[in-house]
């Protein structure tokens, strides 16, 4: 009897440290939640004060807090380390709301965020800084950009979408109102095509305009079009389009300037136009030229959508472009133009100077992290704006299907614009379910 109760206990140990194996490399997030985050939550407060002390994030007490110490408490004086506050735990990781004692600033905690990350067994930590004399440790536990799964916290905004997920374990939204205008580039492959579909999905789900120009003769955009209000797939439509959204630009000026506003969301609700999200897919086909009389019509182009990105945030026209390369070599105008679009997301690129052109002029140490994207992970991108600030997302796996399915689902929020109704997209008819020719006739006894 004490034999078979040896071999089902034996047995009972091997299942669950199989179990624990199998969630580790399967369900990374059930593994943390069992087990990791309970041994790094000791290893976190046992070794707290140690490891801010050889990490250097320590500093000498004040004079008040010495001379207590030395005489009321009777104790040696130790160097002071920042204060937790709150530590708060979640399927990715665990977050330490730390106070930073005088002398000492959040640089100087996110320089040696790689020896905590050791110190602590997590795989990485990223500081953030919440309010003058606050930091926020945010630790993952595992790989989140492995299988990317997307937060269920609901994002708060009207213009803003989630679509991709940050190696904090947060989600990377776009925020139309706050980064107006944005530039996305990357090599064939890298996963661009994937970052637009998941951006196209969100936005269709908004009450806002779509206007798609993709100039490869709507490969990747005529099928979204149940959702788009306008679609160029040719370079002459193209310039036709760009002239009609700077005509309703204006328009649109005149109205503000009726109801004595600076801006879209000051006019009354029933008289404010719907806002426009301006996609176009591939850039270089609106720079380049085959030959000599094609250039005043790229001169056209380009000086239109220098105007949209200068002016047209005011008035809800915001651009999403996209390419392998943005450069100067595009021709007159590249540059200017570039300098509008604020956000920047950096794929997989093929040379140093694509990631420069995009990341140099706001994050220039972002671009040693862009140029060191793996071809084996597509999808995984640095994103960048004008604050510095940067990180790597990825976004989730969304296949064409998906993305146009959406879009049929949600075909009734499209707004129709008189603008722009030259354009608009003809949809092509549902395929209606197969009808079997025969009766089927039940089998009676």
């Amino acid at each position: 009897m004490s034999d078979l109760s040896t071999v089902i206990e034996v047995a009972g140990a091997l299942s669950a440290a199989g179990g624990l194996g199998y969630a580790k490399a399967r369900s990374p997030r059930v593994f943390w939640s069992l087990v990791g985050a309970p041994v790094a939550r000791v290893r976190f407060s046992v070794t707290y004060r140690a490891t801010m002390d050889v990490c250097g994030l320590t500093v000498q007490p004040s004079r008040l807090r010495a001379f207590m110490v030395r005489n009321v408490a009777r104790q040696e004086v130790q160097p002071v380390p920042p204060q937790v506050r709150r530590v708060r735990y979640s399927t990715t990781g665990m977050r330490a709301t730390l106070r930073l004692p005088a002398g000492l600033e959040p640089a100087d905690v996110s320089a040696a965020s790689e020896r905590l990350r050791h110190a602590w067994g997590v795989h990485s930590v990223h500081v953030v800084e919440v309010k003058p004399g606050f930091v926020e440790l945010r630790m993952t536990g595992y790989d989140v950009l492995r299988r990317v799964k997307m937060p269920r916290n609901g994002t708060a905004g009207p213009l803003v979408v989630p679509v991709a997920l940050r190696e904090d374990g947060s989600a990377f939204v776009r925020d139309y109102q706050k980064v107006p205008h944005a530039l996305t580039v990357g090599a064939n492959q890298s996963g661009k095509s994937m970052y637009q579909r998941n951006l196209i999905s969100q936005l269709a789900k908004l009450p806002v305009g779509l206007v798609g120009i993709d100039c490869k003769r709507g490969v990747e955009q005529r099928g979204y079009a149940p959702r788009l209000s306008a679609l160029a797939i040719t370079p002459d439509e193209a310039d036709g389009l760009l002239e009609a959204l700077v005509g309703e630009m204006e328009e649109r000026f005149d109205l503000l300037s009726s109801h004595g506003v600076s801006d879209l969301w000051g006019l009354p609700a029933k008289v404010r136009p719907v806002p426009l999200v301006v996609l176009v897919d591939e850039v270089a086909e609106l720079f380049l030229v085959a030959v000599k009389k094609d250039e005043e019509r790229r001169d056209r182009m380009v000086m239109r959508m220098i105007r949209l990105a200068q002016m047209a945030r005011a008035v809800g026209i915001f651009l999403e472009v996209c390419g392998q390369r943005f450069g100067s070599d595009l021709g007159k105008g590249a540059t200017a133009l570039r300098a509008q679009l604020t956000g920047r997301v950096v794929h997989r690129v093929n040379d140093k100077q694509t990631a420069e052109m995009a990341l140099g002029d706001i994050a220039p140490e972002a671009v040693f992290a862009a140029t060191t994207i793996p071809p084996d992970r597509p999808g995984v991108a640095v994103a960048g704006d004008s604050s510095g600030g940067w990180s790597r997302i990825r976004t989730p796996a969304m296949t064409p299907a998906q993305a146009v399915a959406i879009c049929r689902e949600f075909a009734h929020l499209t707004p129709h614009l008189t603008a722009l109704a030259p354009f608009r997209p003809a949809v092509p008819a549902t395929p209606a379910p197969a009808v079997p020719l025969l009766k089927p006739r039940p089998v009676t006894e």
